[in-house]
């Protein structure tokens, strides 16, 4: 019976701390409001209860009601996390959430988080305190004028010096502005306003104190008065992703990878499953047997043709004792990343990441392979494939043994999500499956501007499906595909 006040940090989800995507892991319930980045729910089990009081501006939720509703939930014995943007106890009304867990009773614990007063100028390159700038950081709230002058002695602060970070503050700045002019501080005193801070959409203005009234400036925005906000250390703004918005079709639990490069690039990625993973038709019978043999040494080959091939298998092999002396085929880097995180390193790994790769790179049969089991070749793959590998390698004289691993089926993506897609910049495609299952929801018509693949066969699928691929990744896997995309959207956003 506890309740977890988690500070989610001000936007990027790569800032969330290891505490509380921990505690989201086990969460029963997760109360989340909208600065919460909506990627870091998926964190949480599949069965959470996930309640929304996001307090927009003019909003309907009131405090009350989430203090009340924390308390109910706590005392219900369920894992309650409260996934609060920035930090709990800064100007997040996190204090008065545990004051009221404290006088019902219910048990609480308070997960610090990364704060937008100091995350988000970092992002915008201000560093909040600067030698010879800055040796000081006021942080105020701006969200009620009638607390602004009733708690805040603008005389004080403007004659204190340093830094001045203004949190919620966006619809009072003209009138923090005079207040602080009247206090003594100059009007060209450096003034930066940070929008929707260390995501995709971050955007900066600068100003100085006597502009910010009229500056284009909308909420959420983080706003930074004193000399460090003329610096610009810029970093985030610059990478080459940045801003732009990149349709992820990859099954929901594989999006997460190519996900994660695209944010580290600056794009925000839009994730759309338009495929999932199922098991096989069987329930799995075959590919039991399969592994199996394997232990038993009936096989001289294992060729696995993708990651989801490789974690279906290890589920019924368990260690990679059990394939003893078989040799292992991987197609491409990351289903050789796959097979090392089981303890197997791939005795051949083609140059190009496609069935004709690899059965270019396939060694003869040796002369003196006479008996059944160096001949024999297990290939566990999708229900449906191609067979340019089996046919090639039977042609060539080897027994392949091809079994059902796992099933690719159609996923419908909800229509909010198909209509962010259609508005992206781009879409990437990881095999033709992904192809099928983009063309099954949104069809060729809802496609970004900028299409891109990851290999031959994703591009034959994407075109005979009446789209028009802009650009191929060289090396057939998560980076090369990344790098086309880079070179696809090169140029200003």
């Amino acid at each position: 019976m506890t309740v977890y006040l988690v500070g989610a940090g001000p936007g990027d989800p790569g800032l969330l701390t290891r505490r509380g995507a921990e505690l989201l892991a086990l969460a029963d319930v997760v109360v989340h409001d909208r600065l919460a980045d909506a990627s870091l729910l998926s964190l949480a089990p599949a069965a959470v209860e996930l309640i929304d009081v996001g307090k927009a501006p003019g909003g309907p939720v009131r405090q009350d009601d989430i203090t009340r509703l924390l308390v109910e939930r706590g005392r219900s014995g369920a894992t309650v996390v409260r996934l609060k943007g920035g930090d709990p106890f800064v100007f997040g009304r996190g204090g008065e959430e545990a004051l009221a867990l404290q006088a019902a009773g219910v048990a609480f614990e308070v997960v610090p988080g990364v704060t937008s007063a100091v995350a988000v100028p970092a992002y915008a390159g201000i560093p909040v305190t600067h030698r010879g700038a800055s040796a000081m950081v006021t942080v105020v709230t701006g969200h009620s004028r009638v607390e602004l002058d009733r708690e805040v002695d603008w005389s004080s602060l403007a004659k204190v010096g340093g830094t001045i970070v203004v949190l919620m503050g966006v619809a009072h700045r003209g009138h923090i502005a005079g207040r602080l002019i009247d206090g003594g501080l100059d009007p060209t005193t450096p003034v930066a306003a940070i929008g929707w801070g260390t995501r995709p959409e971050q955007t900066t203005v600068r100003t100085t104190l006597a502009g910010l009234a009229g500056a284009a400036v909308e909420p959420p925005a983080t706003i930074v008065v004193g000399a460090v906000a003329a610096l610009d250390l810029g970093w985030y703004e610059t990478r080459p992703l940045f801003g732009r918005r990149v349709v992820v079709t990859r099954a929901g639990e594989q999006a997460s990878a190519l996900a994660g490069r695209l944010r580290a690039l600056g794009a925000r990625p839009v994730e759309l499953p338009t495929i999932a993973i199922a098991g096989p038709a069987d329930g799995g019978a075959a590919l039991a047997r399969a592994a199996a043999g394997l232990r038993e040494g009936r096989y001289g080959w294992l060729a696995c043709t993708s990651v989801n091939a490789v974690e279906r298998l290890f589920a019924h092999l368990h260690v990679a004792r059990a394939l003893g002396g078989v040799l292992v085929a991987a197609m491409g880097p990351g289903t050789a990343a796959a097979l090392a995180a089981h303890g197997i390193v791939a005795d051949l790994v083609p140059a190009r990441s496609v069935g004709e790769g690899m059965l270019a790179a396939w060694p003869p049969l040796p002369a003196a392979a006479t008996g059944a089991a160096a001949r024999r070749v297990l290939l566990p793959r999708a229900a449906v494939a191609r067979d340019v590998l089996p046919d090639g390698l039977r042609a060539a004289g080897w027994d392949v043994d091809v079994v059902e691993a796992y099933r690719t089926v159609a996923a419908t993506p909800s229509a909010a999500l198909v209509a962010e897609a259609a508005g992206a910049d781009a879409v990437c495609f990881t095999s033709a499956s992904t192809v099928a299952g983009f063309l099954g929801a949104v069809g060729a018509g809802g496609a970004p501007p900028v299409v891109v693949t990851i290999g031959p066969v994703t591009s034959a699928a994407a075109r005979r499906g009446g789209l028009t691929v802009d650009a191929e990744a060289v090396r057939h896997d998560l980076g090369g595909l990344v790098e086309a995309l880079v070179a696809a959207l090169a140029g200003p956003g």
